[in-house]
Formats: structure tokens, C-alpha cells, sequence
């Protein structure tokens, strides 16, 4: 990352919006309310995602998951300390750094040669108070804090960036740490010897059973990542909904999909006839476009749209606009974590 950055920000001078919407993800390091604080940033579609450090060093901090977005049309950022997910040395940390958490509103500044600021104005989140509060922070290609995003910002640029397992790192981080467990184990502890001669007649008295507790070690955060489905096995496992048909004629068939509300990052998979024909695509107010020969459909063709993720703002939803020899059709489709779309093309 530290190879890469300086070109990417070259980049981010010559092309614009896009790029610069890309080197959003990453360490910021700087201020917020005049606090030290440790923000890793990571863009998923149009939304934000990663955790916040306001600290006074290593070793007394209050760490948040954090939400936001970004708006690339005015290439601002927006962001807010969501749940607070871990506290160390709190009884030791000052009444400033224990305060409310922030919602942040900042400016993406890409000034030339390897700098990179946000700088802004923060408000406290839980109150009717002004953002008068300033924020700065500037892009590190270093951290003082290690946790489960450290490896989707060193890796974002080279296949880091899948939304799904953004998403699972982002279950994961909710997880609370859990509880070891005591069990009773019923141990066989031998009789005491004595010198005492046991008479032949009578038999020894059983050795006394007594119970030990037994602790669970706890297991590590980090083991109970959970490996995400594939396209595959979601559409495979999930219910199908058939929200219309269309009659195919002429040479071609052409679609267009678009987010169907306000662009929250939806991500979709689609399938025709049971095989995967197209994934990772993101909805935006741009149509994503498809050609289909005619030739090659079937009597009867179902098209299946499966949710990749749900978005900032479930369900995931999509409008798609059909072209066929000049006629024009629209459907809005929704598909969830537990049912896709169906479209159903009928051949004349």
C-alpha cells in the first residue's frame, strides 16, 4: 500500500470523482473535537463502513463501528461512531475522551503529491447541538490499532473490495466477546491409604466421588468469522418470487438495471435458465446494460435476480427496463436474504 499510494493519488488527479471515491478507504489519522482519534474508512458501494479509535494512547481508547456515505458528486463525506464495541483503560481515560460519540461531515481534499484530508466540522450525535465541533484528519499508510479491517484496506485495490465479504467482516465486528463456560466433571479421586487391615469379610468402601470445575477456554473473536455464501449456494437456497413475464420476439433481447430507490449500494447476481450469467453488479441511477441473442433462448427462459447484499437500506430492490423489437417493458423487482426475483421470458 505504501508502493501504490503515490500512484494512485497521481491518478486521483488526473481522472476525477471516481478514483477519488476509491482512496476513501484507508487510515486517517488526526482530530476530532481537538481528541486524537484513529478512523479506518472502507467505501462499499456508495456507503461506509469500518470502526473509530478516540484515544489517548494504545492503551486507553474507546473503539466504534461506524456508518456513512459518500457523495461523489460534491466529494463529501459523512460518517458516525454507531456502536461502541470495546473500552480499555476506562476507569483511567479523561471526562473528554469519555464523551458522546460524533457524527463527522467533511470535505475529501486530494491537494497533490501524496496528501489526502478530510477536514470538516463534527456535532455530538444524540443531540440537537450545531457541527461547530472541527475535524482533520489525514490519509496514513500506517495504524496504531490492528483489528478485522486491516486486511480489507492493505488488500482493497487488488480484490479486497468484495462487497460480501465486506459485509461478513461487518457481522463480525457486532459479535460481543463470549462468555466462557463452567461445567461439572465428575472425577474418580482415589481413597486415602491407611494402615488400617480391612477385615477379609468385609469389602473396601467405594472411593469417594468428588466434582471439579472445569473452565471453557474462550475462543478468539477472530474464529468466529463466518465464510459467506457464494451466488451459487444463495440461489440455490433461496424461495423464488415471479413478478412478471415477457413475450420475446426479434433478434435481441436488452436490459437495463437500475436502482430501483435511492442508491444505498445494492449489489446483484443474475441468473437465466439456472446458470450464473453475471455478478457483482452494482445498482446505480446508470443502467447496467444486457444483451441476449433470441437465438439462443428457450421456449420458456426465467431470469432470477439474487441479492448479493442488501444495501444501507434493505431490501434490495432494482428496476429493470426491457427492450424487445422496439416495445418497452418495466419491472421493479425486490429480492431479500430469503427470496430472489423472477422474470419470465416466453418465446413467440
Amino acid at each position: 500500500m505504501k508502493i501504490i499510494s503515490p500512484i494512485l493519488v497521481c491518478l486521483c488527479i488526473l481522472s476525477g470523482v471516481p478514483i477519488k471515491a476509491q482512496l476513501i478507504t484507508g487510515y486517517w489519522k488526526g482530530k476530532i473535537d481537538r481528541k486524537n482519534v484513529e478512523v479506518k474508512i472502507i467505501k462499499n458501494g456508495d456507503s461506509l463502513t469500518g470502526t473509530s479509535y478516540y484515544y489517548e494512547s494504545a492503551n486507553k481508547y474507546r473503539r466504534f463501528t461506524i456508518k456513512g456515505y459518500f457523495n461523489s458528486r460534491d466529494n463529501s463525506v459523512v460518517w458516525w461512531d454507531d456502536v461502541l464495541i470495546d473500552e480499555k483503560g476506562g476507569n483511567r481515560l479523561s471526562s473528554s475522551q469519555k464523551q458522546a460519540s460524533y457524527l463527522s461531515t467533511t470535505d475529501f481534499n486530494c491537494p497533490g503529491g501524496t496528501k489526502m484530508y478530510l477536514d470538516g466540522k463534527a456535532a455530538l450525535k444524540d443531540t440537537e447541538e450545531e457541527s461547530s465541533r472541527p475535524v482533520a484528519l489525514e490519509k496514513t499508510g500506517s495504524h496504531l490499532f490492528k483489528d478485522e479491517w486491516d486486511y480489507i484496506i492493505d488488500n482493497y485495490i487488488i480484490g479486497a473490495n468484495d462487497p460480501e465479504l465486506i459485509d461478513s467482516i461487518s457481522k463480525v465486528a457486532y459479535i460481543k466477546p463470549i462468555p466462557a463456560k463452567t461445567i461439572n466433571t465428575v472425577v474418580a479421586t482415589p481413597a486415602p491409604v491407611t494402615k488400617t487391615q480391612t477385615p477379609a469379610s468385609k469389602k473396601p468402601a467405594p472411593p469417594p466421588v468428588i466434582k471439579k470445575e472445569t473452565t471453557l477456554k474462550q475462543p478468539d473473536r477472530e474464529s468466529v468469522i463466518i465464510k459467506p455464501l457464494t451466488n451459487e449456494e444463495k440461489f440455490n437456497s433461496r424461495s423464488r418470487r415471479l413478478m412478471q413475464e415477457i413475450p420475446v420476439s426479434g433478434d435481441s433481447v436488452e436490459l437495463h438495471f437500475y436502482d430501483n430507490a435511492e442508491v444505498d449500494g445494492d449489489s446483484i447476481a443474475i441468473f437465466l435458465n439456472n446458470k450464473l450469467l453475471y455478478e457483482h453488479i452494482r445498482l446505480t441511477d446508470k443502467p447496467y446494460t444486457i444483451k441476449l441473442a433470441v437465438t439462443g433462448l428457450q421456449p420458456s427462459n426465467e431470469l432470477v435476480m439474487v441479492a448479493e447484499n442488501l444495501g444501507s437500506i434493505p431490501p434490495n430492490t432494482s428496476l429493470m427496463i426491457t427492450e424487445i423489437a422496439g416495445k418497452r417493458y418495466e419491472a421493479r423487482l425486490e429480492s431479500t436474504e430469503q427470496s430472489s426475483a423472477v422474470i419470465r421470458f416466453i418465446k413467440n
